[in-house]
Protein backbone atom coordinates (compact mmCIF):
# COMPACT_ATOMS: atom_id res chain seq x y z
CA UNK A 1 0.00 0.00 0.00
CA UNK A 2 1.61 3.78 -1.20
CA UNK A 3 1.36 6.77 1.32
CA UNK A 4 2.20 9.91 -0.10
CA UNK A 5 2.77 13.09 1.21
CA UNK A 6 0.41 16.21 -0.03
CA UNK A 7 2.69 19.23 -0.48
CA UNK A 8 0.45 22.04 -0.17
CA UNK A 9 0.86 25.48 -1.57
CA UNK A 10 3.18 28.08 -0.31
CA UNK A 11 1.27 31.37 0.00
CA UNK A 12 4.31 33.84 0.03
CA UNK A 13 5.87 32.13 -2.98
CA UNK A 14 2.40 32.47 -4.60
CA UNK A 15 2.06 35.93 -3.81
CA UNK A 16 5.63 36.80 -4.57
CA UNK A 17 4.85 34.93 -8.09
CA UNK A 18 1.80 37.15 -8.28
CA UNK A 19 3.38 40.50 -7.59
CA UNK A 20 6.14 39.37 -10.40
CA UNK A 21 3.63 39.10 -13.30
CA UNK A 22 1.79 42.48 -12.24
CA UNK A 23 4.99 43.99 -12.06
CA UNK A 24 5.72 42.94 -15.06
CA UNK A 25 5.98 46.00 -18.14
CA UNK A 26 4.38 45.40 -21.21
CA UNK A 27 5.77 44.28 -23.89
CA UNK A 28 7.23 46.50 -27.04
CA UNK A 29 4.38 47.01 -29.35
CA UNK A 30 2.78 49.21 -32.16
CA UNK A 31 -0.69 50.78 -31.37
CA UNK A 32 -2.92 52.75 -32.43
CA UNK A 33 -2.70 52.70 -36.64
CA UNK A 34 -4.35 55.65 -38.78
CA UNK A 35 -4.77 55.94 -42.60
CA UNK A 36 -6.20 59.80 -42.92
CA UNK A 37 -5.91 62.14 -45.87
CA UNK A 38 -3.92 64.62 -44.25
CA UNK A 39 -1.56 64.97 -41.31
CA UNK A 40 -2.65 64.06 -38.16
CA UNK A 41 -6.67 64.61 -39.53
CA UNK A 42 -9.14 62.23 -38.86
CA UNK A 43 -8.90 58.17 -39.67
CA UNK A 44 -10.26 56.69 -42.66
CA UNK A 45 -13.39 54.31 -41.83
CA UNK A 46 -12.59 50.94 -42.01
CA UNK A 47 -13.20 49.07 -45.64
CA UNK A 48 -12.67 52.77 -47.05
CA UNK A 49 -10.67 52.37 -50.56
CA UNK A 50 -8.13 54.38 -52.01
CA UNK A 51 -7.70 55.62 -55.76
CA UNK A 52 -4.74 55.41 -57.71
CA UNK A 53 -2.52 58.48 -57.70
CA UNK A 54 -4.16 59.49 -54.19
CA UNK A 55 -1.64 60.18 -51.32
CA UNK A 56 -2.15 58.97 -47.93
CA UNK A 57 -1.03 59.41 -44.29
CA UNK A 58 -0.46 56.85 -42.28
CA UNK A 59 0.81 57.15 -38.26
CA UNK A 60 1.08 54.66 -35.35
CA UNK A 61 2.85 54.59 -31.98
CA UNK A 62 4.52 52.86 -30.09
CA UNK A 63 3.92 51.33 -26.58
CA UNK A 64 6.20 49.21 -24.20
CA UNK A 65 9.42 50.52 -25.30
CA UNK A 66 12.37 50.97 -21.95
CA UNK A 67 14.60 53.83 -21.08
CA UNK A 68 17.67 54.36 -19.41
CA UNK A 69 18.77 55.36 -16.07
CA UNK A 70 18.86 58.89 -17.23
CA UNK A 71 15.37 58.38 -19.00
CA UNK A 72 16.56 58.46 -22.30
CA UNK A 73 15.05 56.44 -25.09
CA UNK A 74 16.57 54.91 -28.34
CA UNK A 75 14.01 53.28 -31.28
CA UNK A 76 13.96 52.35 -34.60
CA UNK A 77 11.41 51.66 -37.27
CA UNK A 78 10.75 51.07 -40.99
CA UNK A 79 7.54 51.54 -42.39
CA UNK A 80 7.15 49.06 -45.98
CA UNK A 81 4.49 48.91 -48.34
CA UNK A 82 3.90 45.71 -50.20
CA UNK A 83 1.87 44.52 -52.77
CA UNK A 84 0.27 41.08 -52.84
CA UNK A 85 3.78 39.48 -54.07
CA UNK A 86 5.64 41.39 -51.15
CA UNK A 87 6.78 43.71 -54.23
CA UNK A 88 7.69 47.57 -52.26
CA UNK A 89 5.06 50.16 -53.83
CA UNK A 90 7.12 52.78 -52.39
CA UNK A 91 10.78 54.01 -51.02
CA UNK A 92 10.90 52.39 -47.47
CA UNK A 93 11.26 54.37 -44.87
CA UNK A 94 13.55 53.89 -41.95
CA UNK A 95 14.69 55.76 -38.77
CA UNK A 96 15.48 56.35 -35.51
CA UNK A 97 14.38 58.30 -32.13
CA UNK A 98 16.24 59.06 -29.92
CA UNK A 99 14.76 61.35 -27.11
CA UNK A 100 14.18 62.64 -22.84
CA UNK A 101 10.90 60.32 -21.50
CA UNK A 102 10.83 62.11 -18.03
CA UNK A 103 8.37 61.10 -15.38
CA UNK A 104 5.79 63.83 -16.45
CA UNK A 105 5.90 62.81 -19.90
CA UNK A 106 5.19 58.73 -18.54
CA UNK A 107 2.02 57.96 -20.93
CA UNK A 108 3.87 59.42 -23.81
CA UNK A 109 4.27 57.14 -26.35
CA UNK A 110 6.41 58.00 -29.88
CA UNK A 111 4.45 58.28 -33.09
CA UNK A 112 5.59 56.92 -36.45
CA UNK A 113 4.38 58.68 -39.56
CA UNK A 114 4.66 58.68 -43.21
CA UNK A 115 3.16 59.88 -46.39
CA UNK A 116 2.22 57.03 -48.79
CA UNK A 117 2.38 58.20 -52.63
CA UNK A 118 0.14 55.35 -54.41
CA UNK A 119 1.21 54.91 -58.37
CA UNK A 120 -0.75 55.68 -60.63
CA UNK A 121 -0.33 52.34 -63.26
CA UNK A 122 -1.09 50.23 -60.42
CA UNK A 123 -3.44 47.22 -60.08
CA UNK A 124 -6.33 46.70 -57.78
CA UNK A 125 -6.58 44.53 -55.05
CA UNK A 126 -5.33 44.48 -51.41
CA UNK A 127 -2.00 46.60 -50.33
CA UNK A 128 0.09 46.39 -46.63
CA UNK A 129 1.88 48.92 -44.86
CA UNK A 130 4.65 47.06 -42.92
CA UNK A 131 5.68 48.35 -39.85
CA UNK A 132 8.50 46.76 -37.78
CA UNK A 133 10.23 48.88 -34.59
CA UNK A 134 12.72 47.72 -32.40
CA UNK A 135 13.94 48.95 -28.66
CA UNK A 136 17.57 49.07 -28.79
CA UNK A 137 17.55 49.17 -25.05
CA UNK A 138 15.56 46.27 -24.63
CA UNK A 139 16.23 43.99 -27.35
CA UNK A 140 12.88 44.04 -28.27
CA UNK A 141 11.40 43.62 -31.38
CA UNK A 142 7.77 44.22 -32.85
CA UNK A 143 5.70 44.72 -35.92
CA UNK A 144 2.37 45.66 -37.25
CA UNK A 145 0.45 44.93 -40.77
CA UNK A 146 -2.04 47.33 -41.81
CA UNK A 147 -4.13 46.05 -45.04
CA UNK A 148 -5.73 48.64 -47.06
CA UNK A 149 -7.82 48.44 -50.53
CA UNK A 150 -6.82 49.61 -53.72
CA UNK A 151 -9.58 50.65 -56.27
CA UNK A 152 -8.06 50.87 -60.07
CA UNK A 153 -8.98 49.98 -63.51
CA UNK A 154 -8.67 46.45 -64.60
CA UNK A 155 -6.06 45.31 -66.98
CA UNK A 156 -5.34 42.07 -66.77
CA UNK A 157 -1.75 40.67 -67.09
CA UNK A 158 -0.02 39.48 -69.97
CA UNK A 159 3.25 37.33 -70.17
CA UNK A 160 3.74 38.94 -74.12
CA UNK A 161 3.03 42.22 -75.11
CA UNK A 162 -0.33 43.11 -76.13
CA UNK A 163 -3.58 45.93 -76.11
CA UNK A 164 -6.32 45.45 -73.96
CA UNK A 165 -9.59 47.40 -72.84
CA UNK A 166 -9.49 48.67 -76.21
CA UNK A 167 -12.36 51.07 -76.30
CA UNK A 168 -14.44 53.47 -78.93
CA UNK A 169 -15.39 56.88 -77.01
CA UNK A 170 -18.12 59.92 -78.28
CA UNK A 171 -15.87 62.25 -76.42
CA UNK A 172 -12.26 62.50 -74.33
CA UNK A 173 -13.86 62.67 -71.02
CA UNK A 174 -16.14 59.23 -71.92
CA UNK A 175 -15.51 56.83 -68.50
CA UNK A 176 -17.32 53.63 -70.54
CA UNK A 177 -16.67 52.56 -74.45
CA UNK A 178 -19.80 52.67 -76.91
CA UNK A 179 -21.27 49.66 -77.11
CA UNK A 180 -21.48 50.32 -81.11
CA UNK A 181 -18.67 52.12 -82.72
CA UNK A 182 -20.90 54.72 -85.01
CA UNK A 183 -20.14 57.54 -86.18
CA UNK A 184 -21.02 60.17 -88.48
CA UNK A 185 -19.06 62.21 -91.04
CA UNK A 186 -17.69 65.16 -89.40
CA UNK A 187 -17.42 63.58 -86.02
CA UNK A 188 -14.46 63.11 -84.13
CA UNK A 189 -13.47 59.34 -83.22
CA UNK A 190 -11.89 58.61 -80.05
CA UNK A 191 -10.68 55.96 -78.69
CA UNK A 192 -8.22 54.32 -75.30
CA UNK A 193 -6.62 51.40 -74.65
CA UNK A 194 -4.01 50.13 -72.35
CA UNK A 195 -0.63 48.45 -73.45
CA UNK A 196 0.92 45.50 -70.82
CA UNK A 197 3.35 43.00 -71.14
CA UNK A 198 6.22 44.48 -71.60
CA UNK A 199 9.82 44.17 -70.40
CA UNK A 200 11.36 46.33 -68.02
CA UNK A 201 14.98 47.11 -67.72
CA UNK A 202 17.25 48.78 -64.69
CA UNK A 203 15.41 50.36 -62.39
CA UNK A 204 11.76 49.55 -63.99
CA UNK A 205 12.94 51.04 -67.11
CA UNK A 206 10.05 50.54 -69.71
CA UNK A 207 10.36 51.92 -73.32
CA UNK A 208 6.91 51.51 -75.57
CA UNK A 209 5.77 53.21 -78.07
CA UNK A 210 2.68 52.81 -80.70
CA UNK A 211 1.25 54.46 -83.76
CA UNK A 212 -2.14 54.66 -84.88
CA UNK A 213 -3.05 53.97 -88.54
CA UNK A 214 -6.88 54.71 -89.92
CA UNK A 215 -7.65 51.74 -92.66
CA UNK A 216 -10.25 51.58 -94.90
CA UNK A 217 -13.04 48.74 -95.38
CA UNK A 218 -10.83 46.45 -97.78
CA UNK A 219 -7.56 47.33 -95.58
CA UNK A 220 -6.17 49.82 -97.18
CA UNK A 221 -4.14 52.36 -95.35
CA UNK A 222 -5.47 56.10 -95.53
CA UNK A 223 -3.70 57.49 -92.56
CA UNK A 224 -0.62 56.92 -90.46
CA UNK A 225 0.27 58.79 -87.07
CA UNK A 226 3.75 60.64 -88.46
CA UNK A 227 5.57 60.07 -84.84
CA UNK A 228 5.31 57.28 -82.57
CA UNK A 229 4.06 57.99 -79.51
CA UNK A 230 6.66 56.70 -76.73
CA UNK A 231 6.91 56.17 -73.01
CA UNK A 232 10.40 56.17 -71.72
CA UNK A 233 10.61 56.14 -68.28
CA UNK A 234 12.09 54.82 -64.59
CA UNK A 235 9.91 54.16 -61.45
CA UNK A 236 10.46 52.83 -58.43
CA UNK A 237 7.29 50.22 -58.52
CA UNK A 238 7.17 48.37 -62.19
CA UNK A 239 4.31 50.17 -64.11
CA UNK A 240 1.30 47.43 -64.60
CA UNK A 241 0.71 49.21 -68.05
CA UNK A 242 0.54 51.85 -69.95
CA UNK A 243 -2.87 53.69 -71.17
CA UNK A 244 -2.96 54.82 -74.58
CA UNK A 245 -5.50 56.92 -76.91
CA UNK A 246 -5.96 58.36 -80.23
CA UNK A 247 -8.16 61.16 -81.61
CA UNK A 248 -8.84 61.85 -85.41
CA UNK A 249 -11.44 64.18 -87.00
CA UNK A 250 -13.65 62.40 -89.58
CA UNK A 251 -13.99 64.73 -92.80
CA UNK A 252 -17.38 65.71 -93.97
CA UNK A 253 -16.92 63.75 -97.69
CA UNK A 254 -15.95 60.49 -96.24
CA UNK A 255 -18.11 57.81 -97.45
CA UNK A 256 -20.04 55.73 -95.19
CA UNK A 257 -18.64 52.48 -94.52
CA UNK A 258 -16.53 50.16 -91.86
CA UNK A 259 -13.22 51.68 -91.49
CA UNK A 260 -11.06 50.41 -88.71
CA UNK A 261 -7.98 51.67 -86.56
CA UNK A 262 -5.02 49.86 -86.38
CA UNK A 263 -2.37 49.84 -83.34
CA UNK A 264 1.28 49.23 -84.19
CA UNK A 265 2.59 48.81 -80.80
CA UNK A 266 6.71 47.98 -79.88
CA UNK A 267 8.44 47.22 -77.33
CA UNK A 268 11.89 47.98 -76.87
CA UNK A 269 13.49 46.65 -74.22
CA UNK A 270 12.00 43.67 -74.89
CA UNK A 271 12.10 43.30 -78.54
CA UNK A 272 8.17 42.88 -78.59
CA UNK A 273 5.86 44.07 -81.57
CA UNK A 274 2.09 43.61 -81.53
CA UNK A 275 -0.03 44.92 -83.72
CA UNK A 276 -4.04 45.43 -83.36
CA UNK A 277 -6.83 46.43 -85.99
CA UNK A 278 -10.26 47.60 -84.52
CA UNK A 279 -13.25 48.19 -86.43
CA UNK A 280 -16.07 51.24 -86.72
CA UNK A 281 -18.39 52.22 -89.18
CA UNK A 282 -19.21 55.80 -90.45
CA UNK A 283 -23.12 55.84 -91.47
Amino acid sequence: MESGVAMRPNPILLLAFASSLLAAPPPLALVRPIISDSEGGAAFPKGTEYVTGETLYFSCRISGYRQTEEEKIHLAYSVEVVDAMGVALVEPVQREINDEVTPQDKDWMPKIETEIAIPTLIGAGTYRIVVKAQDLIAKANTDLTVPFQVRARRVDPSDTLTVRNFGFLRSEEDAQPLEKAAYRAGDTVWARFDITGFRYGPKNKVDVGYVVSILDGAGKVLWTQPEATTEQSESFYPKRYISGSMSINIQKNTQPGTYAIGVQVKDAVGTQTYETKQTFTIE
